[in-house]
């Protein structure tokens, strides 16, 4: 019997922050994605959804629109037709429904005239519009509820601001994809293992959550709603129609299997469509653009990437990171020094590997990789 040969490592490109007075870092990321390959794709008359976080409202480390808009202008030279998205949150802030998230997108500097392209909130007004999608492989996920605005997409572009994450680990490419594609009731999926509850304080008996549930788990009894837990399959509807925020996620799924479950919905929106990646690692902070704040930096600034492959390209930029010396007047100032690893020293219960680690074994990509610097 042949043996079979081991798999090429994925190419990832790399370009560093530096300029001159005839190139500017917009050009340079734009000679990037076009060196790393994206005119391979057929772009022509293609809707291309490209998933990107917004930023919360106090966040200032999310990336510029201009980088969007660097990227939307290679699209529509390329052919094709350019939209920047994402799906709503699940926790209580500036971008839980489709009006504030875009308000926030907006105040945050992407607008059409910036950006060149239109806002659309993937998963509707109220995080209830999805795209139920079958994992091929999945362990803990077998149908994913993806924003139906980025399954309606020919293409899908991640565009990730490379950080710290403190249930992930860091924040890459397959977290940009996997959570931030993943509709309120799919974030819920892959945030717990239980099941939402009521706040009775908050809780004003409305019935929204009760006429909305295909499975009679809301109880409603004197003005107060509770959710009967047996009757409750966990699709957190629910969350995304209760208009004071009453309805709760448990949040209890171990930081492990959250980060299969990323990946798991990572492959989800990738799935039948050609995908592309870039990753900034630049402004790289502690914790989620998610937060209404942003600590200083943990690393010097790293560089841009570009691959196919959303595993090799995550892989690429935490050894990057990790090869970095900490900025001791950040976070890193006051940590132990003891895991041999920036992310884990942040976030010492989380476990990044497992999403990369799980990410190879489902298919989704490598994790080796081939850096290519430009």
């Amino acid at each position: 019997m042949t043996a079979t040969a081991p798999a090429a490592p994925a190419k990832v490109y790399f370009t560093n922050l530096r300029t001159h007075a005839r190139e500017s870092q917009l050009d340079k990321l734009k000679r990037l994605i076009r060196r790393a390959g994206i005119e391979q794709i057929d772009f022509e008359n293609k809707f291309v959804a490209i998933k990107i976080h917004f930023g919360e409202l106090g966040n200032l480390s999310f990336l510029r629109p201009n980088y969007a808009r660097a990227v939307a202008d290679v699209v529509k030279e390329l052919g094709g037709k350019p939209f920047l998205t994402d799906c709503n949150t699940l926790y209580v802030g500036s971008r839980k429904n489709a009006l504030e998230h875009i308000d926030t997108a907006y105040q945050n500097g992407f607008t059409p005239y910036a950006t060149g392209c239109q806002v659309i909130i993937a998963d509707g007004i109220k995080g209830t519009d999805e795209a139920l999608v079958p994992v091929e492989g999945g362990e803990y996920v077998h149908e994913a509820k993806i924003g139906q605005a980025l399954m309606d997409a020919d293409i899908v572009i991640s565009l990730t601001h490379f950080k710290g994450h403190e249930q992930a680990g860091f924040g890459g490419a397959m977290k940009n994809l996997g959570m931030g594609g993943g509709s309120r009731a799919g974030k819920m999926e892959q945030h717990n293992s239980g099941k939402p509850f009521v706040k009775q304080k908050k809780c004003i008996g409305c019935r929204a959550c009760a006429r909305i549930c295909a499975h009679g788990a809301p109880i409603i009894a004197d003005g107060k709603c509770t959710i009967d837990q047996d009757r409750c399959v966990g699709c957190g509807r629910c969350i995304g129609v209760c208009p004071k925020d009453a309805v709760t996620p448990a949040n209890d799924e171990a930081f492990e299997i959250l980060g299969c479950k990323i990946a798991e919905y990572a492959k989800a929106v990738c799935a039948d469509k050609p995908h592309f990646h870039i990753s900034l690692a630049i402004d790289i902070s502690p914790f989620c653009d998610c937060h209404a704040e942003n600590d200083a930096a943990v690393v010097p600034d790293v560089g841009m990437f570009a691959s196919f492959d959303p595993v090799a390209i995550d892989m690429a930029c935490a050894d990057a990171v990790n090869a970095q010396p900490p900025i001791e007047n950040s976070i890193m100032g006051e940590c132990e020094h003891t895991h041999h690893d920036h992310f884990t020293d942040i976030s010492p219960t989380t476990d990044w590997r497992s999403q990369t680690e799980h990410a190879e074994k489902i298919g989704l990509g490598s994790r080796k990789y081939e850096l290519v610097r430009i």
